[in-house]
């Protein structure tokens, strides 16, 4: 069997900021700009808040977050 010799390009998808509606877009081969942030927040996995977040309101919530501990 023959397989095309072209580099397949990573499949990306656009997103919606589920906290202040930003598009942005997530390379789904991992290679995300949220891999190289410093902040790091768990994903909640119930309520409005349940997909990604855009960078502007992921370092404000990591940085109110951190102001309450």
């Amino acid at each position: 069997m023959n397989y095309p010799t072209e580099t397949l390009k990573p499949l990306s998808r656009r997103l919606i900021c589920s906290d202040c509606g930003t598009e942005f877009g997530c390379d789904l081969s991992g290679n995300c700009w949220c891999a190289e942030e410093t902040a790091k927040l768990p994903m909640p996995t119930t309520g409005s808040g349940s997909d990604c977040l855009c960078r502007d309101c992921l370092r404000a919530k990591a940085a109110a977050a951190h102001a309450t501990t």
